[in-house]
């Protein structure tokens, strides 16, 4: 596909796909600058691109994790709560990523006890009425 059929499906301007290839977000195209050639590939580049960014993640910080180094990155997840991310040591000494489930199930217990002892500490006490 040409670069209009690329932007048309995802809904990127032309300028934003030649920022994505010149930052190395995604391959160059194949044939060249007068007759580049678009694929699968550099759709599911630009999508992978577009979901870390509605994820919260600035352009500067997509790249080193998409490429697995650099340090850690850093998401604003709510207000008082980011997630650092370190690309580098996101697949473990084993080779195999861990299961987002049991992660989630993880930082779950952890936010209900932080929040648990923030609201237990932060009380008002009943005798300033």
């Amino acid at each position: 596909m040409n670069i209009h059929e690329l932007t048309e499906l995802t809904e990127e301007t032309p300028r934003q796909i030649r920022y994505l290839v010149a930052e190395g977000l995604m391959p160059a195209p194949d044939g060249g600058r007068s007759n580049a050639s678009y694929g699968d590939v550099h759709v599911a580049a630009i999508r992978a691109y577009q979901r870390l960014r509605t994820l919260g993640f600035k352009p500067a910080a997509i790249k080193p994790l998409r490429e697995g180094r650099g340090g850690p990155v850093t998401l604003p997840v709510a207000p008082g709560i980011a997630l650092a991310l370190d690309p580098a040591l996101l697949i473990g000494a084993r080779g195999v990523p861990p299961d987002p489930l049991a992660l989630a199930g993880r930082i779950t217990d952890l936010l209900t006890d932080i929040l648990r002892e923030t609201q237990h500490h932060g009380e008002i006490p009943n005798n300033t009425k």
